[in-house]
């Protein structure tokens, strides 16, 4: 039986990063909204290409935050304030090197980009005037995720919260400002972006620096690279950067296959998706506290505080995902007519909203098992679940949609999502079992 204090415990690292998560779609819509009104119209489509490019990049980079959050959980359970301390140097040295190197490479990243998009060259011309800005903010932004976890590491979601609606808040104000106010166009929007980048992490270190100096121990230049450590932090990010470039390309086979359909089926399959994508952002405020609370428990070696971590986050999760099903159940159609008045896409996508009733219940187990392994560092075993979910995927694929068609598509991506989560869970036990083991060693 889970207390009310692990309820809480929950909540009060969740709560935060669900709000968090939530304003990041809404920024993308006001983005959208400004430029919908300049007068050209490309310039929606290239917003559009250019926010991809950046997604795809940064998305690509998400083992910085990943990484960052168990190893600073295991840290903050052991009361090392020293090794806190040096985890926030060292991930915020390495995501700024990461930055400055594609900042260098930005001419060959563009081109390749624009090349593998297709976009007509009024589109792409339009693009690479908001990519050439905005790129100079890849260091603040990759430190910006990297801060990111080392606040949800150290339970200090409310600093996560207030750095983010700051930026999302700040980008949106500079966007109205810069592009209806000033007529600067999609320059606007990428100086509005830039901006805001640079700003958040200069309050992140601000925040960083109060939260420091409430911590025991000192830090110490001498340790910052420690070859064990750096040694230890680059083989969990590169086992996380493989298990996202599996996710990534899991999601663009999704989208290119429903392309192959035909384009009202890529329409309909983009709007069912963006309501997987809205509850992924509220479900992963579950797997953020899975990540803080089951790290702390392995830092201390905890194998009970671990369960119980495990079993509190993972009731919320679930509740959420059944509560989300339910509501897909009840106003799928409704959901869909908001984001579409096209009949023939409306028709489509009501043809498949069933699909959409299912996921989130069979979604969260991966998402929340994903938790669970990144608190406890065990990026091996992530790399692997996703690999040979990815395999399975591409075989169902292969084998379905020339049968089912689109039908055929969403059910190897609801197979995708079951096997990911399976497979995490048929190696849990091992994961308790090691926190054990190293309990025993200090007897």
């Amino acid at each position: 039986m889970i207390d009310t204090t692990w309820n809480r415990r929950t909540w009060a690292l969740a709560g935060p990063v669900i709000i968090t998560n939530i304003s990041i779609p809404l920024l993308g819509a006001v983005d959208t909204a400004v430029v919908g009104h300049l007068p050209e119209p490309q310039s929606l489509g290239a917003i559009a290409v250019g926010a991809l490019i950046f997604n795809v990049l940064y998305h690509g980079c998400n083992f910085l935050r990943m990484g960052t959050t168990g190893l600073t959980a295991q840290a903050y359970g052991a009361h090392d304030g020293e090794q806190l301390r040096n985890w926030f140097f060292r991930s915020v040295l390495v995501a700024a090197s990461i930055g400055l190197i594609i900042s260098v490479l930005q001419s060959p990243i563009l081109q390749l980009s624009l090349y593998s998009i297709g976009a007509s060259q009024e589109v792409s011309s339009i693009s690479e005037d908001y990519f050439n800005i905005r790129i100079w903010g890849a260091p603040f932004a990759l430190s910006n995720i990297a801060v990111l976890g080392w606040f949800i590491g150290t339970q200090n979601v409310r600093a996560a919260l207030i750095s983010q609606i700051f930026m999302n808040g700040l980008n949106i104000v500079l966007d109205l400002w810069f592009v209806i106010g000033l007529g600067w166009g999609i320059e606007g929007v990428a100086i509005a972006t830039l901006a805001s980048e640079i700003s958040a992490v200069i309050l992140a270190f601000f925040l960083a620096r109060k939260i420091m100096n409430k911590m025991p121990g000192t830090f110490k230049l001498s340790r910052l690279l420690d070859l064990s450590n750096l040694r230890r932090m680059f083989s969990i990010n590169s086992n996380i950067f493989v298990r996202s470039l599996a996710l990534q390309f899991a999601l663009l086979t999704l989208t290119a296959t429903g392309a192959r359909i035909d384009d009202i089926t890529l329409a309909a399959n983009v709007v069912l998706f963006n309501f997987f994508l809205f509850t992924s952002y509220a479900l992963d405020g579950f797997a953020n506290a899975a990540e803080a609370l089951v790290g702390q428990a392995v830092g201390q070696k905890n194998r009970l505080e671990c369960r119980e971590a495990v079993l509190a986050t993972g009731k919320w999760a679930i509740v959420f995902a059944l509560i989300f099903s339910i509501i897909f159940w009840f106003g799928g159609n409704t959901l869909i007519n908001l984001l579409t008045n096209i009949v023939e896409i409306r028709e489509a996508a009501r043809e498949y909203v069933q699909w959409l009733v299912l996921l989130p219940v069979i979604a969260v187990w991966s998402f929340q098992l994903d938790g669970v392994y990144i608190g406890a560092t065990w990026s091996r075993e992530m790399r692997n679940g996703m690999l040979l979910s990815l395999l399975i995927f591409l075989v169902l694929l292969f084998l379905l949609v020339p049968i089912f068609a689109n039908h055929g598509l969403w059910a190897a991506f609801t197979i995708f999502m079951g096997v990911r989560g399976a497979t995490l869970m048929i190696w849990y036990p091992n994961l308790e079992l090691s926190i054990a083991k190293k309990t025993e060693r200090e007897f």
